[in-house]
């Protein structure tokens, strides 16, 4: 099964699992929507890549609601999802059904967002991915991502596993749910180390890199481009 293909499949509960599959979802989503420096008026044009059915854009568009958006994805059934969810805002948003590691956009950028997606890259694409998104953001754009962050050791790595299982149990995930996840990381995650990811972003060409937010394996990078 391509990865497309899994994440199509859980297309009917992703909403409300990603909402416990993540530990203290609102504050990684809040610090995310927190970190863009824009007014909140303006009217700036975002690309959310690996957008899937739109969540981190909802959030985007909830407090900037004159924003445009791309949302980038391989997953159609994902980003049909997504359409539906924008339907009224619709003339503020355009999707492309691609492969963003060959990304091909025609226009420049205040705003690149992504969450949850890179971590499928191996480590020299998301090398590449960050120098791509520095080249479509405009100066003084910033990109916000959202992803998974490897222990460096295998005890940190546990802990974190350990932690997380806990956290989906507690906020009443099902059992199969749970496997499915398991599964999908198992064959398509590749995280990697928090001081990778700041360098790879600073070889870009960004300043200001940091990550910000913190919670076991997940993490808020942010990034300006001046």
């Amino acid at each position: 099964m391509t990865i497309d293909q899994a994440f199509n499949a859980s297309v009917e509960y992703y909403d409300d699992w990603i909402k416990k599959a993540l530990p203290n979802y609102g504050d990684i989503f809040g610090t995310a929507t927190d970190l863009i420096p824009f007014n909140t008026t303006a009217q700036i044009d975002v690309l959310d890549l690996g957008a899937g059915t739109g969540l981190f854009s909802k959030h985007v568009l909830d407090k900037y609601p004159q924003a445009n958006f791309v949302l980038y994805d391989l997953a159609d059934k994902m980003m049909e999802i997504a359409r539906e969810r924008f339907f009224k805002q619709h003339l503020q948003f355009k999707y492309i059904i691609g492969d963003y590691r060959a990304l091909q956009v025609t226009q420049e950028f205040d705003l690149a967002i992504s969450s949850l997606s890179i971590h499928h890259l191996k480590d020299n694409e998301k090398s590449l991915l960050f120098r791509s998104v520095y080249k479509v953001l405009r100066k003084g754009g910033v990109f916000i991502n959202i992803d998974q962050v490897r222990g460096e050791t295998a005890y940190l790595r546990d802990l974190y596993r350990d932690h997380w299982l806990a956290q989906v149990k507690r906020l009443g995930a099902s059992d199969e749910h749970i496997r499915e996840s398991i599964d999908r990381r198992k064959t398509y995650d590749q995280d990697a180390l928090l001081a990778d990811q700041i360098q790879w972003l600073k070889e870009a060409g960004f300043v200001n890199v940091d990550c910000v937010y913190k919670n076991y394996f997940m993490g808020v990078f942010f990034a300006c481009k001046i």
